[in-house]
C-alpha cells in the first residue's frame, strides 16, 4: 500500500475549552522575542501501539474521552492555548485569551502503524495525522489506526509557543490524563523579558536579524530536487558518539553532541555541493535562553524553566563551499562552538530584547531565513534533546515513536534531532532540506542517516 494514500475518516470534530474557567476576556501581549516569529505553525506527533494488557479494558472511544477531559483541565493552566491571535492597534500580534477553545478531531485511518511511511512525513503525516490549524492557537487530532494503535498530532502557533513550551504542555496534559498533578506549571509573566531602560542593543545583532520588509521574494525553481522536503532518519547512538569524538579537539576539549552533529551536517551539506564552490552555506543554531536569563532576588534566583513563550535566538555563521570541504570536522566544530558560546549568554538575550524594542512596531525576523543569491544552502539546527517522548504516557503506555514536524516554508532548511523512544541513546532526526541534499546525504553517509522505518519502532512486529 502507498502509505500516503491510506483512507482517513473524520469520526468527530469538536472544540475543547478550558474547564470551568471563570476568566474575563483579556489580552496577553507578545514578548519582544515572540515578535521575532512570523506566522508559522509547527507540529508534533506521537505514535502509540495497541496496549496488549489493556486492549480489552480501554476502547479507542474511552481513550479519546480521557484525552479530551484531560485537555480541558490542562487548558485551565495553559489558557493562552485556548485563545486566538489578533492584531492590536499597533498592528502587532497579541493573544486574545477568550477561551475560544482548541479544535479537536477524532479520526480513523485505514492503515496500521507498521505500514506508516514515517520516513516521508510530508506524504503520510502532514495534514493527515498532524492537523492543519485553520484558526486558534492549537489544533489536536487523535487518529485510530487499524492495528489498534493511535496517533496524537498537535499543531501550535509558533508565535505563542516554542518547543520548550510545547513540551511543557504535552507533559502536563499526559500527567492530568493519569490523574497526576502538573509538575511544571507555566508562567506567562512577560516582565521577565522586558527591555532595559534605556535599551542597550548590540550592533552585532544587525548581522543576525533584519526587518521583515527586507526579506527577498522566494525564487521559483521548477526542479523538484531543489524544493524543501521533509524526511525522518534514525541515527544510532554509536554514530553520534563517533561524530562527537571526531569533532572534539585534539587538546581534549569535548564538543557537545548537538554542536558536533551540527558541524558534521554543515560540512556534509557543503561536501554534496560539487558545483558553486565559491558560494556559501549558512548554518543557524537555535539557542534557548531560559537557562541564561535568571529571575528572582538574592537567594531566590532561578532560570526561566516555567516560562511559556519564545525564548529563542538563532545566530548563524557562513562559509564557502570550498572552505568547508577542505576543513577538518574539528575546525568546523570549533566554529560552531564559538557561535553557540557567544549567543548562550544573558547579555546576548537582553541585547536582543532591546534590539527588537528599538524597532517596534516594525516586524523583524532572523536573517538566516533570508537565503540570498550567493547561498548554495542555508539550514537551521534546533536541539530537540529535551523532547519528553518517554514521559508522554496518557494512561496506556508511552509512545513508540515521536517527532516534531516543521515544514516551515521559505528556502531555508530546518533540522531537529530528538531522542528516540527506545531510550537507548539513539536519535530521531527530522530534516526539512532540499531533496538533492537529502538524497546525497543518504547516499554518502548511509551509516549515519538511516531512513526511519517500522524496524526501529520499540516493539516486535
Amino acid at each position: 500500500m502507498d502509505s500516503g494514500a491510506f483512507p482517513l475518516t473524520v469520526k468527530r470534530h469538536e472544540v475543547v475549552t478550558a474547564a470551568a474557567l471563570p476568566m474575563q476576556e483579556h489580552w496577553l501581549p507578545m514578548s519582544n522575542l515572540d515578535l521575532l516569529l512570523p506566522p508559522l505553525d509547527f507540529g508534533i506527533f506521537l505514535c502509540y501501539k495497541r496496549n496488549q494488557v489493556n486492549q480489552n479494558l480501554i476502547s479507542s472511544n474511552n481513550m479519546v474521552s480521557v484525552m479530551k477531559a484531560a485537555l480541558s483541565k490542562t487548558l485551565v493552566s495553559f489558557y493562552p492555548l485556548a485563545g486566538v491571535v489578533v492584531q492590536n492597534r499597533h498592528d502587532e500580534p497579541e493573544i486574545l485569551c477568550n477561551n475560544h477553545g482548541v479544535d479537536f478531531v477524532h479520526a480513523c485511518a485505514d492503515v496500521g502503524l507498521m505500514d506508516l511511511d514515517l520516513h516521508h512525513p510530508d506524504v503520510s503525516v502532514h495534514g493527515r495525522l498532524v492537523p492543519l490549524k485553520t484558526h486558534g492557537v492549537l489544533a489536536v487530532q487523535v487518529t485510530d489506526l487499524k492495528c489498534g494503535g493511535l496517533v496524537i498530532g498537535c499543531t501550535f502557533d509558533h508565535r505563542v509557543a516554542d518547543a520548550h513550551s510545547a513540551n511543557m504542555f504535552l507533559t502536563a496534559w499526559a500527567e492530568v490524563a493519569r490523574s497526576k498533578k502538573i509538575t511544571l506549571l507555566p508562567t506567562f509573566r512577560r516582565s521577565f523579558l522586558n527591555p532595559r531602560r534605556p535599551p542597550q542593543p548590540h550592533e552585532s545583532l544587525d548581522q543576525f536579524y533584519v526587518p521583515l520588509s527586507s526579506l527577498p521574494l522566494p525564487t521559483c525553481d521548477d526542479n523538484p530536487l531543489n524544493h524543501l522536503t521533509s524526511r525522518i532518519y534514525y541515527v544510532k547512538s554509536e554514530e553520534i558518539d563517533r561524530i562527537q569524538y571526531e569533532a572534539s579537539c585534539s587538546d581534549g576539549s569535548k564538543r557537545s553532541r548537538i554542536e558536533s552533529f551540527s558541524a558534521f551536517l554543515w560540512k556534509s551539506i557543503a561536501d554534496t555541493s560539487a558545483a558553486h564552490r565559491s558560494r556559501n552555506v549558512k548554518l543557524g543554531i537555535v539557542i534557548d535562553g531560559r537557562s541564561r536569563l535568571i529571575t528572582g532576588g538574592k537567594g531566590e534566583s532561578r532560570p526561566l524553566d516555567r516560562y511559556f513563550g519564545n525564548v529563542l535566538s538563532i545566530p548563524y555563521v557562513q562559509a564557502s563551499v570550498s572552505d568547508l570541504q577542505v576543513a577538518s570536522l574539528e575546525s568546523v566544530a570549533e566554529t560552531v562552538h564559538g557561535l553557540v558560546a557567544a549567543a548562550a549568554t544573558a547579555e546576548h538575550f537582553s541585547a536582543l530584547i532591546d534590539w527588537v524594542e528599538l524597532r517596534r512596531p516594525k516586524p523583524a525576523v532572523v536573517k538566516v531565513y533570508c537565503k540570498d543569491e550567493n547561498d548554495d544552502a542555508a539550514i537551521v539546527v534546533s536541539s530537540g534533546q529535551r523532547f519528553p517522548v518517554l514521559d508522554l504516557d496518557f494512561g496506556w503506555g508511552g509512545p513508540v515513536f515521536g517527532s516534531y514536524h516543521f515544514p516551515w516554508g521559505g528556502e531555508t532548511g530546518y533540522v531537529m534531532p530528538m531522542p528516540s523512544a527506545d531510550g537507548n541513546g539513539a536519535w530521531i532526526v527530522y530534516m526539512h532540506l532540499m531533496g538533492r541534499h537529502l538524497d546525497l546525504l543518504e547516499a554518502r553517509a548511509p551509516h549515519v542517516f538511516i531512513p526511519f522505518d517500522h524496524t526501529f519502532l520499540s516493539f516486535e512486529a
